[in-house]
């Protein structure tokens, strides 16, 4: 009815004004007239996206510069950057890829990447990464704080150092989110050289008790970042700081294992808190999915009521190392974690094969 009501009321107007049938007759006739039987363009879902600028996701030709992109430029985009020279640069969010070439001298911060990092042709660089893949080819003198889901790879490049990933802005918990990482999941030190010369080492790891802020300092007060809050501390950085392939102060170290839950990953930070402030290491971290015959494998005679446990999603597992762990550990989680499901080695004696066991299934299910 109420189309009735509409097309009636429609042809009243017309009635009230000829001219506008009498226009409307004239336009017809001289459109059929001239052969212009057009009719408007279709309009689809893809039409009405913003344009994208190439320029806004590429930094190019730079000179003693501070710039970057600020949380929220980017949204998952793939960046450039290329021959830039004495430069500090800040990309504060999360991308789907970057490039890094022909660069000298630069500092370079990139929030969490969904895909890979690839430099090529640079050199003398401090950088701190977090990304799926890294990768470097024909570069020299390089220091990067790494965090990296996949074994960090380096070609043809010399002069390389790592360290594990400390840096901290707001968003950065919600841009590792976006672009699919774990904080756990953390491979800085296990690099792959893809070139090895005999006799010589390619690649190191920077100093245990080196500070990122000694090698990328916080933006310029006067820039466009001054805004946002940075800080390298390893207490508030996202990452937890491990020891990674540095070699182990004990031979006793524990497996600590969080099974999914609401605060699964407070949990994880609270322990790492609690244990490295009575002197602990703590030396890796994974976050994995297990299936229930995983379990078994991975866990054996312990294996008895966590089957059900997996099923709720990834656990979180960290090695622990220092003399006496193992029943620090114990006692923390009786304390602490009463109410929260965990695995803890039970002895020294069997922790060695627990951490073993787990991080061997952890490295084959990534493909490390």
């Amino acid at each position: 009815m109420g189309c009735f009501f509409s097309k009636k009321s429609k042809r009243k107007s017309s009635e009230k004004d000829p001219t506008l049938t009498t226009n409307a007759a004239q336009n017809t006739t001289n459109n059929a007239a001239s052969g212009n039987t057009e009719e408007t363009p279709k309009q689809y879902s893809w039409d009405k996206r913003d344009k994208v600028d190439p320029k806004d996701f590429m930094l190019t030709g730079l000179k003693d510069a501070t710039v970057g992109r600020l949380p929220g430029k980017l949204n998952g985009q793939q960046f450039v950057i290329q021959d830039c020279e004495n430069c500090s640069i800040y990309i504060l969010d999360n991308s789907a890829t970057v490039t890094i070439d022909d660069c000298v001298n630069c500092r370079v911060v990139l929030g969490p990447v969904k895909g890979s990092v690839f430099f090529r042709d640079c050199k003398d660089m401090k950088c701190v990464v977090a990304c799926q893949q890294f990768r470097t080819r024909d570069c020299k003198k390089m220091e990067v704080f790494l965090c990296c889901a996949t074994q960090p790879i380096i070609e043809s490049s010399t002069g390389m150092k790592f360290g594990c990933f400390q840096y901290y802005y707001p968003d950065l918990a919600f841009h590792f989110k976006d672009a699919g990482l774990s904080i756990f999941n953390n491979n800085w030190s296990n690099v792959h050289d893809f070139t090895p010369v005999s006799g010589e080492t390619n690649w190191s790891l920077v100093p245990e008790e080196a500070s990122v802020l000694d090698y990328v300092p916080p933006p310029d007060p006067e820039s466009e970042f001054k805004s946002v809050r940075i800080s390298s501390d390893a207490g508030r950085s996202i990452v937890p700081l491990t020891r990674g392939g540095r070699r182990k102060t004990s031979d006793e170290s524990c497996l600590f294992v969080f099974f999914a839950g609401d605060y699964t990953t407070a949990n994880a930070r609270k322990l790492i808190d609690q244990v490295t402030e009575k002197g602990f290491a703590l030396i890796q971290t994974k976050e994995v999915s297990m299936r229930p015959e995983d379990v078994n494998r991975v866990f054996k005679n312990n294996a008895e009521g966590l089957a059900e446990l997996i099923t709720k999603g990834p656990v979180v597992a960290l090695e622990l190392n220092g003399d006496g762990v193992v029943e620090a550990c114990r006692n923390i989680a009786n304390g602490v974690f009463s109410g929260t499901k965990v695995f803890v080695s039970e002895s020294k004696n069997s922790s060695s094969s627990d951490v073993d066991n787990f991080f061997n299934f952890a490295d084959m299910q990534m493909g490390l």
